[in-house]
């Protein structure tokens, strides 16, 4: 009885229309009766915390449970993201104007919020960029943003009017300079790498599970879950795995790719199809810096101890483009990536890994 009400229940939750197009979809792939991959899906459900998005991506009707049982799902990820993270601290990551202010060491461009901020001041950044990227301060996922040429309006109070429209909240940063080794492979775009950390307290605890009185001497200590690199494709300026872009997996330890680039579709390149670049084996530059720029960024507020930070190589170094307060879970373990069919979830066993 248990089983059919929580199966009722995620009935009224979830689109039913998209699930009934993901089973249709493995049942051709698989030959699996339709209900017994309705019924594998709710079991994956309860035990694991993957609904049916995850069982199919992650491709979860060839796994066992024992391997299913390695896999970051939604459901964990939401509980790592409880785990670790206060939320009343989320506003840091969630406005991309108190991150630039909060880790303004980090972003190491110029910046100005628009809303609020007086008219010349934002006509002074007008002056001093040509270009810049305008960013919607509340946007996620690549959605919103735009690269702002100003010879393409008549007035620098025309392009002003436009960014203060009505439903407008821009911020403005200076254009990145992409290290040439890494724009090689795609131009068009800047290709972030997306280092995941945890941050652990007083031996592997969450931080935010120290009582308030003893964190000040909390003894904190980073930790590199994982390193994924985004490359842009197709076009677009941006790299976002969800807007059109590809990932491949990096050794966090050495900063070369590991494995081939694909894309939400499942489309494999092992070269790029916009460029032709290799990208398989590419070695970032300036690696061990970024990683110790992600050791030490997270430390800086330690109340969002789960993190995903993206990070663009310039020919002076690693800086951010920004934080993600919801590193996400879906680019980190798919199939091609994981010949061993083994998940992410052993990574955050901090009593195995130290």
């Amino acid at each position: 009885m248990g089983n059919i009400k929580y199966i009722l229940k995620r009935l009224r939750t979830m689109d039913t229309k998209a699930m009934k197009e993901k089973i249709n979809s493995i049942h051709e792939k698989t030959n699996m009766s339709k209900f017994a991959i309705f019924m594998d899906m709710q079991k994956c459900a309860r035990r694991y915390g993957a609904g049916y998005m995850d069982y199919d991506l992650f491709e979860m009707y060839n796994l066992t449970d024992e391997q299913r049982d390695t896999y970051l799902t939604r459901g964990r990820n939401n509980d790592l993201v409880i785990k670790y993270c206060d939320k009343s601290f989320l506003h840091y990551f969630v406005n991309k104007d108190e991150f630039n202010t909060k880790f303004n060491d980090y972003i190491k461009r110029d910046w100005i919020k628009v809303n609020g901020t007086p008219k010349e001041k934002v006509l002074e950044f007008f002056n001093k960029h040509n270009e810049f990227m305008a960013k919607p301060i509340d946007g996620g996922c690549g959605k919103g943003i735009e690269k702002i040429d100003i010879k393409n309006y008549e007035s620098l109070d025309e392009l002003y009017n436009y960014l203060t429209k009505e439903g407008s909240n821009f911020e403005l940063e200076e254009v990145i300079i992409q290290h040439p080794d890494v724009s090689k492979i795609y131009p068009n775009s800047i290709n972030t790498v997306r280092i995941v950390t945890i941050v652990t307290a007083n031996g592997g605890k969450p931080y935010i599970s120290i009582p308030e009185d003893e964190r000040k001497n909390a003894k904190l200590e980073p930790h590199i879950i994982c390193a994924y690199f985004r490359i842009g494709n197709g076009g677009r300026f941006v790299d976002n795995f969800n807007s059109g872009g590809m990932t491949a997996p990096i050794d966090e330890r050495t900063g070369i790719v590991s494995q081939l680039a694909i894309d939400k579709q499942k489309n494999v390149y092992e070269n790029h199809p916009q460029t032709g670049e290799k990208i398989k084996g590419f070695k970032f530059p300036f690696w061990n810096e970024a990683i110790e720029l992600c050791k030490k960024a997270c430390m800086e507020i330690p109340e969002m101890g789960y993190a995903g930070w993206d990070v663009a190589f310039t020919p002076n170094g690693p800086l951010f483009v920004e934080g993600n307060e919801f590193p996400g879970h879906d680019i980190y373990q798919l199939p091609v990536h994981t010949p061993n069919k083994i998940g992410m979830m052993p990574k955050f066993d901090f009593t195995k890994n130290n």
